[in-house]
């Protein structure tokens, strides 16, 4: 009984030992399972957090790109001058001349002839032993079978090789007539800049006007600047006009920079001052005058442009009216001698125009206009080229056969049209005419004094110096003096700052039809002498300067 009972109680202690081991096991996975979950869940935390700091890290990174694009652009507007003084503006007429590309020689695959079969290759292997004395009839058999199907082969080579040589000269033929093409067109494009330098050399307006086009075309500008341009040559002035289309005032950006709110994942922006977008604006308009003033001079190397006429306009909408409108926000006209003293990498552009003379607006972002010193409409070539139609038949009455009383009554019949009260006084030595006119308008009219000089050649700076004194004498606000001709560098220079408006004879043309509904045009008889003989410019000082 006492051992049935130790075994008994044996039996029960095993059984608790055993109950109690499977509630540690079961403790112990559930302990593992439960660590492991925690480490699932820390390491998916650790993930999250991981993952939110390389998104925090890329939107910080792609505004501090943002950051770098806009201190790129704004760096780009500040250095506009700077930039362009790295360039040398000057074609190089070689480097127009286009080589003819090259020509894939495809014909090369077809010059390699195909070996022929060899018949040794076809033979059957020369019988030994008793074969050669029992075997003799089978191995000439085996010999012909082996000559026939080499003779089949021969004719497929021959016929293969037939194909291919046609092929070749086919293909040989086809590829020298594109390169006696091409060498033609080279040959054609080559003679066209050869004329084209021929004809910018020798000074033909057409071609200064291209080659000054082309110069200014290839130069390179920030993506944000789509130069927009057009140039009109007078060869009697050596005067070049140019109407350059200015970037609107979107052109400098209105973000100062950005910063990236993390709390909130957004990127907020910083507004550039008003004041800093104006200065810069005015400083882009600036630069982009001196900058294309200076290049122009500086490509036409062979001299032809004495003088330039810059207006620079915005093409736009007024915010006041809803209406298309093109304002003008900076003119001038500067000679090459003077702007040729300038050292554009040291100076300040506005400082530099105010140098120059020039009239830019007080707030060219607010498209406050100024008056071109001269429209471009002026000398648009349209005015003054005949037509071959016109060559035949032109009834359009030609100013230099004129007597000089009908164009004395033409010139103050034309200012009348314009709005001043006209009156002929005397008929000038000269065959012009002089003429005092008012102009009615309070605070900016006054008496005015006009002069018209009917000349073939290039009215020199005496003729504005005379009308000068006479504005003078005759305490006149303003005097204008307008020939079929036109003037020099000196005169240009000389009526700068005064109250002188010259008006040459694509001016006139101008004028004419745009006030009087006149279809003029001006062409010398064969006979003509201008009234007072003029070489067009004062002799050179013994600096090599004119005297102005």
């Amino acid at each position: 009984m006492a051992q049935m009972q130790r075994e008994a109680a044996r039996s029960r202690a095993r059984q608790t030992r055993e109950q109690a081991g499977q509630v540690r096991a079961r403790a112990q996975a559930e302990a593992a399972v439960a660590r492991a979950h925690a480490a699932q869940l820390r390491a998916a935390a650790a993930d999250d957090r991981e993952q939110k700091r390389l998104y925090a890290q890329a939107r910080a990174d792609e505004v501090e790109a943002m950051n770098g694009e806009l201190a790129e652009l704004v760096q780009q507007l500040e250095n506009l001058l700077a930039d362009g003084l790295r360039e040398h503006p000057a074609l190089d007429f070689e480097a127009l001349k286009a080589s003819p590309p090259a020509i894939e020689e495809t014909f090369r695959k077809w010059a390699t002839p195909e070996q022929p079969p060899e018949i040794n290759e076809l033979m059957p292997p020369e019988p030994a032993g008793l074969s050669k004395m029992f075997s003799k009839s089978k191995h000439e058999r085996q010999v012909a079978d082996a000559r026939q199907a080499h003779a089949n082969l021969l004719a497929a080579h021959a016929d293969r090789e037939t194909r291919r040589a046609a092929r070749y000269t086919e293909e040989k033929a086809a590829y020298d007539a594109r390169v006696a093409d091409q060498r033609a067109e080279a040959i054609r494009q080559h003679a066209d800049v050869d004329a084209f330098e021929a004809a910018y050399r020798a000074g033909d307006p057409e071609a200064v006007v291209s080659y000054c086009e082309l110069a200014l075309a290839r130069r390179s500008y920030p993506d944000s600047i789509q130069p927009v341009f057009k140039i009109a040559y007078v060869p009697e002035s050596r005067q070049a006009v140019m109407e350059y289309e200015l970037p609107a005032v979107e052109v400098v950006p209105l973000a100062k920079g950005f910063r990236y709110v993390k709390t909130t994942d957004t990127v907020t922006e910083a507004a550039r001052p008003p004041a800093q977008v104006r200065s810069l604006y005015a400083s882009v308009v600036s630069q982009l005058t001196l900058r294309t003033v200076g290049e122009v001079f500086a490509a036409d190397t062979a001299g032809h442009v004495d003088s330039i006429v810059f207006n620079g306009v915005v093409d736009t909408i007024d915010p006041g009216s809803g209406r298309p409108t093109r304002p003008c926000l900076i003119t001038l006209r500067t000679t090459r001698e003077v702007f040729n003293e300038l050292d554009l990498a040291r100076v300040e552009p506005l400082a530099c125009l105010k140098h120059l003379s020039a009239s830019v607006s007080k707030s060219p972002a607010e498209l406050v206009p100024v008056r071109p010193v001269l429209e471009f409409s002026m000398v648009d070539p349209r005015f003054i080229a005949e037509t071959d139609a016109l060559s035949l038949l032109d009834e359009r009455p030609n100013l230099l056969e004129l007597s000089p009383g009908e164009f004395e009554v033409l010139v103050q019949n034309l200012f009348t049209k314009m709005g001043l009260e006209a009156k002929q006084t005397r008929a000038s030595r000269d065959g012009g005419v002089d003429c005092v006119a008012y102009d009615a308008r309070p605070i900016l009219g006054g008496k005015v004094v006009i002069q018209a000089k009917r000349y073939k050649n290039t009215v020199g700076v005496s003729a504005v110096r005379d009308l000068f004194g006479t504005l003078q004498n005759e305490g006149a606000s303003k005097g204008i003096l307008v020939t079929t001709s036109g003037y020099g560098a000196a005169s240009f220079e000389f009526a700068k700052n005064k109250p002188i408006e010259l008006i040459d004879g694509a001016g006139l043309l101008y004028l004419l039809k745009a006030h009087a509904d006149i279809d003029a045009r001006i062409q010398a008889p064969e006979d003509w002498h201008d009234p007072m003989p003029d070489t067009g410019e004062d002799p050179p000082t013994a600096s090599g300067r004119h005297s102005a």
